[in-house]
């Protein structure tokens, strides 16, 4: 079935002051879930944890990416491999707790061993088998990166997709955040919210600050939102506010007039929310055309309390409920007769806007790459 709205009119991008927002047919159909899940998500990096969640050989772990269980294990030379999460045999996983150890990757199904390189070592009960090598049947391997401790993969090789290496994406951060080292940072725990809206209601609700005066008004009290600032990059955009002190928990009790918190975005669905001493991860996992599931993961600078720690929790759990509240009213918006498409805030909504072109990026990429595959012969997805 042909996918809703993808015309040259609604891919077409217009400047942020006379640009409309994408159709609300990309935020409720399923056929969008489906075509995104390669268009966007396999072509682009995907974090999936911190390297000090693996310190030894065998730490493992795991993630979906555009719908695909992978797993991203240490090997015994210190370094950092990727595969899809699926025995060779019959699919079955190979680890399915988020963390863990393990000293050979054993399917959890029918019991085939994998080294930690990926290649097969034990197969129970195939001596009968007939033209069976071990060879043939190692892990499917995928493309894994680092950059300041934090842990990407990659489905594709990038073939058909503007997307450049990881060190490209990220270009220009870490000399911006200095002299905090996101490598240095401890993790200290996961919350995951499932929110019932569409992934990218929930990435447009956090690339602007217009929302905050109505949504949040304790993390009003918290920024200096008259300060409030929206930059775009290539392939992410920064919000930045100084901190006003005198607050508890998240945002400290003590800021001075040089701690500031930055909000990096990523595209496609990777926020990274940084502030003195401290890191949030928010990983936007699509479920379906009206869910997704939001993973949000905590380091901190050595010396962190743990009361310190779930005062960040607390306070981050009420800001984030309030989130959750008005993205799932927004998606019964999209998803009414009475909307199809709006317009930016030129002061409030670059973010946005920001966002929004490089999705139609994305989706112009696959589509051009699935006219050459129909022209060539070769038959698409």
């Amino acid at each position: 079935m042909p996918l809703p709205d993808l015309t040259a009119e609604t891919l077409r991008t217009a400047p942020l002051a006379r640009a409309e927002t994408i159709p609300s047919s990309w935020y409720v159909d399923p056929r969008m879930h489906a075509f995104e899940q390669d268009a966007v998500f396999a072509r682009t990096w995907q974090l999936v944890g911190h390297v000090g969640q693996m310190p030894s050989a065998g730490d493992y772990l795991t993630a979906a990416v555009a719908g695909n269980p992978v797993v991203v294990v240490r090997d015994r030379d210190d370094g950092l491999r990727a595969f899809y999460n699926v025995c060779r045999h019959r699919g079955g996983p190979l680890a399915t707790a988020r963390c863990g150890h393990a000293r050979m990757l054993q399917c959890q199904y029918h019991g085939w061993t994998y080294r930690l390189d990926g290649s097969l070592r034990g197969v129970p009960r195939f001596d009968r088998t007939e033209l069976f090598d071990k060879r043939d049947y190692g892990l499917v391997p995928l493309a894994v990166d680092t950059w300041q401790g934090l842990v990407f993969v990659r489905l594709e090789d990038g073939a058909g997709s503007e997307i450049p290496p990881l060190l490209d994406v990220v270009d220009g951060i870490a000399g911006r955040i200095a002299p905090l080292r996101l490598d240095r940072l401890r993790f200290a725990r996961r919350v995951t919210y499932d929110v019932a809206c569409n992934w990218k209601v929930y990435v447009d609700n956090y690339l602007e600050g217009y929302h905050l005066p109505l949504v949040h008004p304790e993390l009003c009290d918290r920024l200096d939102v008259r300060g409030y600032t929206t930059e775009t990059f290539r392939w992410y955009s920064l919000q930045h506010s100084g901190l006003r002190g005198g607050g508890d928990g998240y945002y400290g009790t003590d800021a001075s007039d040089d701690d500031a918190a930055y909000y990096y975005f990523l595209f496609p669905n990777v926020m990274l929310n940084i502030l003195p001493g401290r890191l949030q991860t928010n990983i936007v996992e699509p479920v379906a055309a009206s869910r997704c599931r939001v993973h949000f993961d905590y380091f901190y600078t050595d010396g962190a309390s743990e009361q310190r720690i779930d005062e960040d929790v607390a306070f981050s759990d009420r800001v984030q409920q309030e989130d959750v509240d008005i993205c799932e009213h927004v998606q019964r918006g999209l998803a009414s007769r009475a909307y199809d498409r709006g317009r930016f805030s030129v002061e409030a909504e670059a973010g946005v806007y920001h966002f929004q072109c490089l999705l139609k990026d994305a989706y112009r990429a696959a589509l051009d790459q699935e006219d050459v595959r129909t022209e060539s012969g070769v038959e698409g997805n």
